[in-house]
């Protein structure tokens, strides 16, 4: 099913400027209350506001679609780029659906940028046939804590989900899968509006190695790249396995050390390995893919990780984007199952909710090609006083149902303290 594209008014070129400055502090705080985006890792990164041009699209082409329209927009704009590093000039930032269907997929290019990488920083400013002057670019006023905040299950009980679960193992078992990946939801209703701000720079302060993003609602800390290319090269983290951290370290220790002695989790994680180095075959180079993982280790879990890398060039011995390399990667057993078709079939079967942008490719890209994507985990999606969270386990044929809702709610953890107001 082909989608149908929404898109502004795009008769005159981008005019794009990008110009060095002073530190302006941290970028997250720069951030207007509306129609802002984000991407921020260990305080470097991109944050932006405002719509210079955007599309929407939807169905089976929608990040074929986004792309066709990003080429269009690249090769017409008229940039002066006194920086030259990945990110400056014309950058887009983007969201796309987990699903062919439902789910709406964005696009979006910011009227002003702000980035960071290491020791410089810079301002970008886009407009339509012309730009104003770069703006003065300082700290905004601080959002305010989200109030009364109260959680509730989703579309399944933690009980009726368990029985899922089951239903997936029961499947596996009989031979027609070797994984799955089943995700629940939880909403969180506030007393009212609630300013995305405030969960952004909560995430950014707990969570300083994931990615922290904002675009069109959808906010998160993901700890896991999809993929990324910087002037060819191509690295890919996936995490699969995971264990619930206890805050001793000793302990800790010790779980980690068994989460990577784990055949359950090794199989899964072997999945989603396979999966990306098999999608990324055929548009890399001189790839290496290692043997075995390591252990993530974050503030509330631990993940079996593998880092995948590459040269970004396809049969024909042409440059690959960024954004057409998270198309071939998407999804990936890490967040759909093995085999793709038939996991992707269960989860719609018994799954029984959309799921939306949580697990789709989030990200941004700039006119070379460049850009880093990462998968839409430990996010959720904000509307008004309406917050609804999304978490999700690998289902192979040795889980046990009530371990993967624990798993659940470990990784429920980083946006329900965002939002939680304290």
């Amino acid at each position: 099913m082909t989608s149908a594209a929404e898109v502004w008014d795009d008769t005159d070129p981008l005019v794009v400027r990008t110009v060095a400055v002073a530190d302006p502090g941290h970028l997250l705080t720069l951030l207007p209350p509306e129609d802002q985006v984000a991407w921020v890792r260990r305080g470097d990164g991109l944050v932006g506001w405002g719509v210079a041009a955007v599309i929407r699209t939807d169905g089976a082409t929608r990040i074929a679609e986004a792309r066709s329209w990003w080429e269009t927009q690249s090769r017409a704009a008229v940039v002066r780029d006194e920086v030259r590093e990945p990110g400056t000039g014309l950058v887009c930032f983007g969201s796309f659906a987990f699903a062919d269907q439902p789910g709406d997929s964005v696009l979006l290019v910011p009227e002003v940028i702000v980035g960071r990488r290491g020791e410089n920083t810079w301002v970008t400013t886009i407009g339509r046939g012309t730009i104003t002057s770069s703006p003065d670019v300082a700290p905004t006023d601080p959002p305010r804590p989200p109030s009364g905040v109260v959680f509730a299950d989703g579309a399944l009980s933690g009980t009726a989900w368990e029985g899922v679960v089951a239903q997936a193992v029961e499947r596996i078992n009989a031979g027609s899968l070797e994984k799955v990946v089943l995700a629940r939801d939880l909403i969180a209703t506030a007393d009212a509006d609630i300013d995305v701000r405030w969960p952004l720079q909560r995430l950014d302060e707990s969570y300083p190695m994931c990615w922290t993003f904002h675009l069109d609602g959808l906010f998160g800390a993901t700890p896991e790249m999809l993929v990324r290319r910087e002037r060819g090269l191509v690295t890919s983290r996936v995490l699969a396995g995971t264990i619930r951290r206890t805050g001793d370290d000793e302990r800790d220790l010790a779980l980690a050390a068994n989460l990577a002695r784990s055949s359950k989790d090794l199989e899964e994680h072997e999945y989603a390995v396979r999966s990306v180095a098999d999608a990324l075959a055929p548009h890399c180079t001189s790839m290496n893919v290692p043997e075995s993982p390591f252990v993530l280790h974050l503030p509330n879990v631990m993940h079996l990780a593998t880092d995948v890398a590459g040269v970004a060039r396809d049969a024909t011995g042409e440059a690959v984007s960024s954004l057409e390399l998270a198309e071939a990667l998407h999804p990936s057993a890490a967040v759909g199952g093995t085999p793709t078709d038939r996991a992707l079939s269960v989860i719609t079967e018994v799954e029984g909710m959309a799921r939306g942008r949580w697990a789709g490719p989030v990200g941004w890209m700039d006119a070379a090609g460049d850009g880093e994507w990462g998968i839409a985990l430990r996010s959720a999606e904000v509307a008004g006083g309406t917050v609804r969270l999304l978490a999700g386990c690998g289902i192979v044929a040795s889980s046990d149902p009530g371990a993967e809702l624990a798993e659940t709610q470990a990784k429920f953890v980083p946006v329900r303290d965002a939002i939680s107001g304290v």
